[in-house]
């Protein structure tokens, strides 16, 4: 059997910046073992299936070690993918999802915008090694969606942080650290994810379905500049819109190839 795959740099207009997803196109659903198998051998945060469904799009998302429930980046680079490769004309496409719901990514002027649910944080008892775990000082906040939200006071002191990775993976959830921002930039991210085989994720659109809620009801305001901090960096345009979330950014292509399975 032989597969288009793609690769794309999502939330970036730059070349080997942002976050690599993998992207399939498929005919008929595989076996879970063979997407999980393929999304090992890409060995990216994320690989996205996508299949014809309807007028829109049934998408499924696997790191390389598990399926998740919801990804940004690779649903932006799926959205890249129809838009470039099958269906050039469309402003919208709808994706189908197991567990979140409809999705829609919307395109206008050379930005992609995810609709995706908020999944806004509530305060917890602090797990009792993660602070350790992140090497940094006494966060200011620590609160949870689906992921752990540790609130830092400032940008240099997300960008400084050394995580223990072997100590992390036992806390057992992945981790959003955050900030305020500078230079025009609302608030800053990082985002860890071992236990998914994703020791730190260069982009993390997901995360902002917490970040941007937070952040939101923080400062004021609905319409927010991100900034994640990893190496490769990405930059994404957020909105509150009552229970939903827009996230934008851009995409650029890397690879086009075969799989042969």
């Amino acid at each position: 059997m032989r597969l288009p795959i793609y690769q794309v740099d999502a939330f970036t207009d730059t070349l080997f910046a942002g976050n690599p997803a993998a992207v399939v196109p498929l005919e008929s659903w595989l076996p879970d073992a063979v997407m999980q198998s393929i999304a090992a051998e890409n060995n990216l945060a994320e690989t996205a299936f996508i299949l014809r469904d309807g007028d829109g799009w049934f998408i499924r998302w696997f790191t390389p070690a598990n399926e998740i429930d919801l990804c940004g980046h690779a649903t932006l680079a799926s959205a890249f993918v129809i838009r470039t490769f099958i269906d050039p004309d469309s402003s919208e496409i709808r994706f189908r999802t197991q567990v979140a719901g409809d999705l829609r990514v919307l395109f206008a002027d050379g930005l992609y915008t995810l609709d995706f649910p908020t999944r806004a944080p509530a305060a917890i008892d602090v797990h009792p090694d993660l602070i350790r775990a992140l090497g940094g000082p006494m966060p200011e906040q620590v609160l949870a969606a689906r992921d752990w939200l540790v609130v830092y006071k400032d940008e240099a002191t997300v960008q400084a942080l050394s995580p223990d990775f072997a100590l992390l993976n036992k806390v057992g959830r992945m981790v959003i650290v955050t900030a305020p921002g500078s230079n025009g930039v609302d608030f800053v991210s990082r985002f860890f994810a071992p236990m998914d085989g994703i020791p730190e994720d260069p982009v993390t659109g997901s995360a902002h379905c917490t970040l941007t809620p937070y952040w939101a009801g923080r400062l004021g305001k609905t319409t927010l500049e991100a900034r994640q901090l990893s190496a490769r960096g990405g930059t994404l345009h957020c909105r509150l819109l009552g229970e939903r979330v827009h996230i934008a950014g851009r995409a650029v292509l890397y690879l086009e190839g075969v799989i042969h399975v």
